[in-house]
C-alpha cells in the first residue's frame, strides 16, 4: 500500500510504500543538502532515520547547520564518549558537568574505593583511541520502547544512579531507552541513526578533567576554535559547589526536596547565596574606590541584568556609594540610522546601534563634574528625545551604565578603563536530569523570557521560540566574545528555579501550533520540563531575580 509525504527539502509530494524508512528517503534528499542527513522534523517533531513511515507526513530532513541537528550530534557525542569510558574503564563513569565555550566540560571518576585511573594524558589517548574505533565501525544508535519498570531493572547495575531515580519517579507506563553496542542509557534528545556520522570531535584535558569539543555548527568540516575561557569555568565551578553544598545537583535531588516539603529552604539558601555574591561584587568594588567611578555590567538575554543592577545598587549603597543607574536602552540612534542586517532587516543587536559618540561625551561630562540631560528612547517611534531628565555625579556617585553591550570596548572606548568595573550576569544552569544530561544554560534564559515575554509584551511560546535563534546568533556575535573581560562574573541561575518555571512556561508551549517549526523546540523543552516537580511562587522573595520574569518584584523596571 502507498502513502502521500510532502519531503520539505524539496517542496515534494511523493507516493512511498507504507513502512518505508526514513533513512531510505534520506539518501535521495542528501546529495542536496551540505552536510549529512542527521535525522528529520516528522509534523515538526524531532525523528530518528531508524522511524519507519505508515501514514502520511510532513518531512524535513536535517543536518548539523539545523539547531536540532546540532543539539542531536552533540547527545550522541556524549553517547559515544560515555560509551568508550565504559568500555576501556569499567570501573569508572563519564560525569558531564556542563557546556562550556567550545564543548562539554567532564570528569571521569572512580567507582570503587582504591580503584586508581591512569593520567589525565592516559585516559585522553586510550579513550580517543576507543572512540575512533566505534566511529569507523559505523554502530546503529538504537531507540527501544519499553516499560518504565523494565527500563529500570535494565540499568540497575549500571552506574548512572540518578538516572535510575529519575525513571523511578516517572508515572508514564511505557519510556524510551537508548542503546549503543549493547550499552544502556537514557538520554534527553534523539540521537543520530550511527557512529559513522560523528567525525568531528576532539578529547582534550582540560583543569582537572576533559574537555570534549564540538564542531563549529556554521563550519561543522571543522572544530569550533578553542577558546580559553577561564572566568566563565570558575563561576561554573562555584555554583557546581552551591549545588552540592546544598545536595541538589540533578532534578532527581530537586524534586526530592519537593515531595519531602523541603522546598522553602531550598529557596531560601539559593537566595541568600546570591546576596551574598552581589555583597563580595559591592565589596571589590569598594577596595577600588579611588578610581572606580562606573560599573558596567552586561549579559545575554533573559540573564537578570535588571535585577542584578538593582540588587548591586542596594549593596553599593551599605558601603556609603551615591549610586545612579544608566541604560544603554536609551542610547539606540534612530531607526533610519540603525545598521541593517544581510537580509535587510535592522540589526538592533550590534553596538553600531547605539549612538557611541553620545555616550561618551556625557559619561566623560559627567567624570568632569557637568550635569547632563539623559535621552529617552521611543520604542514605538523608534527615535530618541529629551524629557529633561538630568543626570549629575557627585564625588560618593558611581554609575551603574547596563546593557547587553558594555563590556565590549567600543562601547566606551574614550573612558579611562581605570575608571571602570566590569561585571557579567549569565544564568549559568548546574542542576541536570542526570550526570550525563545536561540542561544548556540557554534553555534555561529561554524558559525565562518565555514567561517575561507572555507577562509583560504579550508575545506567546511560539513568537518568542521564533525570535530565540535571531537572539542567540547576536550573542554569540556581540556578547560571549567579551564576558572573559569582565572583573567579575555573577550566575543568576537558581537551583530551584526550574519548578517555578514550569507551570507558567508548560501551558505557553502547549499552544505552539503543530504546523510551526518551532513544535519540534517546544515539544522538547515539554519533555524535560515534564520530568521536574512545580513549586509554588509563594516562597519567592520580592527581590528575587526570577520576579523580573515572574511579576510581583519590589523593584521598578
Amino acid at each position: 500500500m502507498q502513502i502521500e509525504v510532502i519531503i520539505e527539502n524539496t517542496g515534494e509530494r511523493r507516493m512511498i510504500e507504507q513502512g518505508t524508512l526514513l533513512a531510505d528517503l534520506a539518501k535521495e534528499v542528501n546529495h542536496q543538502c551540505k552536510y549529512s542527513v542527521l535525522c528529520a522534523l516528522v509534523n515538526n517533531k524531532i525523528t530518528m532515520l531508524s522511524y519507519r513511515v505508515f501514514k502520511p507526513k510532513s518531512i524535513r530532513f536535517i543536518d548539523i547547520t539545523h539547531r536540532q541537528g546540532y543539539r542531536i550530534y552533540n547527545t550522541s557525542l556524549c553517547f559515544l564518549l560515555y560509551k568508550a569510558v565504559r568500555d576501556c574503564y569499567p570501573k569508572a563513569v563519564l560525569n558531564i558537568d556542563h557546556w562550556m565555550v567550545n564543548g562539554f566540560f567532564c570528569k571521569i571518576e572512580s567507582l570503587e574505593e582504591g580503584y586508581t585511573l591512569p593520567s589525565q594524558l592516559d585516559i585522553v589517548r586510550t579513550v580517543s583511541s576507543r572512540m575512533v574505533e566505534l566511529q569507523k565501525q559505523d554502530l546503529p544508535f538504537v531507540t527501544k520502547s519499553m516499560l518504565v519498570k523494565d527500563a529500570i531493572e535494565l540499568i540497575k547495575d549500571e552506574p548512572i544512579p540518578a538516572t535510575r531515580r529519575l525513571l523511578e519517579g516517572l508515572t508514564q507506563l511505557y519510556i524510551e531507552m537508548n542503546f549503543l553496542g549493547g550499552t544502556p542509557h537514557k538520554w534527553a534528545t534523539r540521537l543520530v541513526h550511527s557512529t559513522g556520522v560523528l567525525r568531528q570531535w576532539d578529547l582534550r584535558s582540560f583543569a582537572n578533567g576533559f574537555l570534549l569539543q564540538c564542531p563549529d555548527p556554521q563550519m561543522p568540516e571543522r572544530l569550533d576554535i578553542y577558546q580559553e575561557a577561564q572566568k566563565l569555568f570558575n563561576i561554573f565551578q562555584e555554583h557546581h559547589s552551591w549545588a552540592e553544598l546544598l545536595r541538589v545537583t540533578t532534578i532527581d535531588d530537586l524534586n526530592r526536596e519537593v515531595r519531602n516539603h523541603r522546598e522553602n529552604n531550598l529557596i531560601q539558601v539559593s537566595e541568600a547565596l546570591h546576596e551574598k555574591k552581589y555583597a563580595s561584587i559591592a565589596d571589590m568594588i569598594d577596595q577600588r574606590r579611588d578610581k572606580v567611578r562606573m560599573v558596567l555590567l552586561a549579559g545575554p538575554s533573559s540573564s537578570g541584568k535588571t535585577t542584578s543592577c538593582r540588587r548591586l545598587a542596594v549593596q553599593l549603597s551599605v558601603l556609603g556609594f551615591d549610586v545612579k543607574q544608566l541604560s544603554l536602552d536609551d542610547y539606540f540612534l534612530p531607526r533610519e540610522q540603525t545598521p541593517r542586517q544581510p537580509n535587510g532587516d535592522f540589526d538592533f543587536e550590534a553596538v553600531e546601534a547605539l549612538d557611541i559618540p553620545l555616550l561618551n561625551k556625557q559619561l566623560q561630562q559627567l567624570f568632569d563634574g557637568e550635569e547632563v540631560q539623559i535621552p529617552t528612547y521611543d520604542f514605538k517611534k523608534g527615535e530618541p528625545y529629551f524629557s529633561g531628565k538630568t543626570l549629575k555625579l557627585n564625588k560618593e556617585s558611581i554609575l551603574i551604565v547596563e546593557g547587553i553591550h558594555a563590556l565590549n570596548p567600543k562601547l566606551t572606548a574614550d573612558i579611562d578603563d581605570e575608571l571602570k568595573f566590569k561585571v557579567y550576569v549569565s544564568a549559568l544552569t548546574q542542576i541536570a536530569l542526570d550526570k550525563q544530561n545536561i540542561i544548556r544554560s540557554n534553555d534555561n534564559r529561554l524558559l525565562r523570557r518565555i514567561v517575561r515575554d507572555n507577562n509583560f509584551r504579550g508575545y506567546s511560546a511560539y513568537e518568542t521560540l521564533k525570535r530565540w535563534p535571531s537572539v542567540r546568533a547576536g550573542e554569540h556575535k556581540h556578547i560571549f566574545p567579551y564576558q572573559e573581560n569582565a572583573d567579575v562574573m555573577f550566575n543568576s541561575a537558581l537551583l530551584y528555579e526550574l519548578g517555578i518555571l514550569r507551570p507558567f512556561a508548560e501551558p505557553l508551549l502547549k499552544m505552539v501550533p503543530q504546523s510551526s517549526e518551532e513544535y519540534a523546540e517546544a515539544f522538547r523543552l515539554l519533555s524535560f520540563l515534564e520530568l521536574i516537580e512545580p513549586i509554588q511562587t509563594k516562597y519567592i522573595p520580592p527581590t528575587s531575580i526570577l520576579r523580573e520574569f515572574l511579576g510581583d518584584s519590589s523593584f521598578e523596571y
